[in-house]
């Protein structure tokens, strides 16, 4: 089951969540580890991952391991680079600061892949660094037009280069998962699934991804664990969504 915390600020409430998992025994001494927000336009959060969320989670990380930390996206935005969506939301300053390197996943080395039981993607190109790496997906909870909500799981969906998931289908540079998105979810993270998810439910967003309310009151929650789909599942539950009617949760 994930653990759930109340969220007080992320100073306080991050660590105590990341405790409360025995993080350290899992986590890798060396290689590399890499944070995935949800930065998929340059919409200020809760569309977007806060900065302070990322930064909390490096400096807990920074205590208990030597392995290198990243963060890493790849914008789905039309017309706007990962670069520009860094540092409008403030994650270029506090990667300055904290000394961490961010890396643009819409151009990073790739590494093809095959699963000829994946009915969406039998063949797969992501970013070597994503498939190589102990990865954190780091999203905000939000309901989705198309996938029902965006958790832990759908975040991987940055992992996509344009080059190939974009172009003739459609202007915004992930489209090729919009077709069928619930499958699609699902072969994509039998490429490369989360080893850590950490949502962050400290407000909510309960009708459109990119829009729409605020949960009122904010559903001020952190929810983390080590299966992506349990995670994901109570985030659904927070948005009071049955999760068991949307397809990617199965499992």
């Amino acid at each position: 089951m994930p653990t759930t915390t109340d969220f007080i600020t992320y100073q306080d409430s991050v660590p105590d969540l990341l405790a409360s998992l025995e993080l350290e025994k899992h986590l890798p001494q060396t290689g590399t580890i890499l944070i995935k927000p949800n930065l998929i336009n340059d919409s200020p959060p809760p569309i977007t991952t806060p900065v302070a969320c990322c930064r909390e989670i490096i400096i807990y990380l920074r205590s208990h391991t030597n392995a290198r930390i990243v963060i890493a996206e790849g914008c789905g935005q039309p017309e706007v680079d990962t670069w520009t969506v860094f540092q409008r939301l403030g994650y270029t300053k506090m990667a300055d600061r904290l000394g961490v390197d961010l890396v643009d996943l819409n151009t990073a080395e790739l590494v093809h892949l095959h699963n000829q039981a994946c009915p969406v993607f039998p063949d797969i190109h992501l970013p070597e660094i994503a498939v190589h790496s102990f990865l954190i997906s780091v999203p905000v909870l939000k309901a989705h037009s198309l996938a029902g909500i965006t958790g832990a799981l759908k975040n991987m969906i940055g992992l996509a280069p344009p080059a190939y998931y974009s172009g003739r289908y459609g202007t915004w540079k992930k489209a090729a998962f919009h077709a069928n998105v619930q499958q699609a979810i699902l072969d994509l993270v039998s490429y490369k699934c989360p080893d850590l998810s950490i949502m962050d439910a400290s407000v909510g967003m309960p009708e459109y991804h990119l829009g729409g309310a605020h949960c009122n009151p904010p559903l001020s929650k952190l929810v983390a664990g080590y299966n992506p789909w349990e995670v994901d599942r109570e985030g659904a539950r927070l948005l009071g969504l049955k999760w068991k009617m949307i397809e990617h949760l199965h499992k």
